[in-house]
């Protein structure tokens, strides 16, 4: 007895050795795979960044950014301590199980501890909406620990505000009122964020508990009412001007009034809100001497202008800086419908009024109009390629999903047919010989000599092997490059074929002996049955491989004739293409 345990432990010993050196070399092998696939990726991007092109800067700018983007949806990159976990998932038990572990120096160093994004245990809780789970941190917590805003410049309370969470709102300000006035890198209050999302709950909110905030205004001058006419939150605009009608009069650093940014958005509503409490609004001037009509017009806004136009008291004839009209404006920039709208209304020329326009305002208006209208396009431009980048992102990766499903799936079929044939081989009809017979050896099958058992033994044989040979590939590769996946794919889908062919084969061979000779018909049909449906299958995947990979060989020649001078916006356009070319909901490999 002792000896069996002694060989059994020397077993294990020397099987866990190997396991252990399996591991390291498989370890080492896939790190110098790894160290040599950046350093390729490194000379790679070396090579592309000698090249001067506007196109692969602006890449590698929303490269980047998604890359940081995806590590913050990403709770293992994170950073997360077990006490952010257990309040972003709402579990206020684990929380409180988690702090009374420590002593109150200990608790208070611990909430103030950061993940990678900056973020406290109370801001993700804010952030998630777990009322209860911030009602249990504010009982340790105190007003400069509450107030840690993360990487974003948002503290607990901007975060809940954005989110519009008026119970996580109500919980921090019940604790701390003075988280009210708290701003981020810009100047900007809760009720800023707040009102630019449109969260009108937490706007009333925040405006019942200090009706000063609205008052307040950014870096750039603006004012909450400013950034909800521009994003076009109606009620938000309405409950701020039922507090202080006032604040419309207010202007920004370039001389503009929120009347000035409701007219660059699309709400009518909007407008004419602004309007109600003083009409002059209508009629104030910003820096450059625009009016809101003005700036409606030279943003080709058409409902927009016939709403001011239907206000009482605008000036249609007003002349900015540069000695230009509405119409003038209209005529050069606007669409036709405009210039007939303002024509119709009574509109004219500056020239009309005997002041000829400075040409040199002129130039230098239409040069700040363009640079301003570049500017804008650069900024929506980077917006869709970094949208075009995440989508990619995704994309792959549930592309990467679907190959490793695929080889999952192929091993477990591997491993059926295998054990399908292996079992066939020795359950044939008729049995085996179990006694001396003339002209039959023991274990022989009676049935042995019939053409129908030949070919079921070689079929069966074939598909018993390839389906082994399947299984050893899956279980000994390692396969990481994701290119080299799809060709392992490939190969073992091709070898899955012609295991199910064999598998096939030697059902319909083996039918032609059970049914016997008089109900041979029954073996017909099975044949012709089997032989449709599975020529049918396999014809039409070799179909959608053969198309596939003209789609794929389509796709390099785009790649090959794109060159790197084109604009961005060009070459951007042909990334959301090559997008759609290339990642197809389902293709055959």
């Amino acid at each position: 007895m002792e000896k069996q345990i002694s060989k059994q432990i020397s077993f294990r010993g020397v099987t866990m050795e190997k396991q252990q050196s399996f591991r390291g070399v498989t370890m080492e092998k896939q790190q110098s795979f790894r160290s040599g696939a950046m350093e390729k990726q490194k000379s790679f991007r070396g090579l592309m960044e000698k090249q001067k092109s506007f196109r692969i800067a602006l890449e590698k700018q929303l490269s980047f950014g998604g890359d940081r983007k995806k590590s913050k949806e990403s709770p293992g990159k994170r950073g997360d301590l077990p006490l952010h976990l257990a309040a972003r998932a709402g579990n206020s038990s684990k929380v409180r199980d988690i702090l009374q572990r420590f002593d109150a120096n200990a608790v208070k160093e611990l909430l103030s501890k950061q993940n990678q994004e900056g973020e406290t245990a109370l801001y993700v809780a804010a952030e998630n909406g777990n009322a209860p789970v911030v009602s249990e941190l504010l009982k340790h917590l105190d007003l400069e620990t509450a107030s840690i805003a993360a990487k974003n410049g948002y503290d607990s309370f901007h975060v809940a505000a954005k989110q519009g969470h008026l119970d996580v709102l109500k919980e921090l300000l019940q604790s701390f009122p003075n988280l009210v006035m708290t701003t981020d890198t810009s100047n900007s209050t809760a009720l800023h964020t707040a009102a630019a999302q449109g969260r009108i709950d937490a706007v009333n909110l925040l405006l019942e508990t200090d009706s000063n905030l609205a008052k307040i205004a950014r870096n750039n001058g603006k004012t909450v009412l400013h950034t909800a006419a521009r994003m076009g939150h109606l009620e938000v605009v309405k409950s701020l001007l039922r507090k202080d009608s006032s604040i419309g009069l207010r202007i920004d650093k370039k001389g503009q009034t929120a009347l000035h940014m409701a007219v660059k958005g699309q709400s009518v509503e909007i407008v004419l809100e602004l309007s109600k409490p003083d009409p002059p609004v209508l009629n104030l001037e910003d820096n450059k001497g625009n009016t809101a009509l003005h700036i409606a017009t030279r943003k080709g806004k058409a409902e927009i202008v016939r709403c001011l136009l239907s206000v009482e008291g605008v000036n249609i004839n007003a002349i900015n800086k540069a000695g230009e009209t509405a119409l003038d404006i209209a005529e050069k920039f606007g669409p036709p419908e405009l210039f007939t709208i303002l024509r119709e209304s009574g509109a004219t020329h500056s020239k009309d009024h005997g002041k000829t326009p400075n040409p040199a305002k002129q130039l230098k208006q239409t040069v700040s109009d363009i640079k301003h209208d570049m500017q804008s396009q650069l900024k929506q431009t980077r917006q869709t390629g970094f949208r075009v980048q995440k989508i990619k992102k995704r994309l792959e990766k549930l592309h990467t999903s679907g190959l490793n499903n695929a080889i999952n799936s192929a091993t477990v079929v591997a491993v059926l047919i295998a054990t399908v044939a292996f079992a066939a081989i020795f359950t044939v009809p008729g049995q085996y010989v179990e006694e001396k017979t003339k002209g039959f050896s023991l274990g022989q099958a009676h049935i042995a000599r019939k053409a129908a058992f030949i070919i079921f033994f070689v079929s069966d044989s074939a598909a018993l092997f390839i389906s082994l040979a399947v299984v050893v590939v899956q279980t000994s590769v390692v396969v990481i490059e994701r290119k080299a996946k799809k060709q392992l794919v490939f190969v073992i889908n091709k070898l899955m074929w012609l295991a199910c062919l064999g598998i096939s084969i030697a059902f319909i061979s083996l039918s032609y002996v059970v049914v016997g000779a008089k109900q041979r018909w029954l073996a017909v049909s099975t044949t012709l049955i089997g032989g449709v449906i599975m020529l049918t299958t396999i014809g039409s995947m070799c179909f959608c491989v053969i198309r596939h990979r003209m789609e794929d060989n389509k796709l390099r020649n785009i790649r090959k004739t794109e060159t790197l001078s084109r604009s961005y916006s060009m070459s951007m356009a042909s990334d959301t293409d090559l997008l759609n070319e290339k990642y197809k909901r389902m293709y055959a490999v």
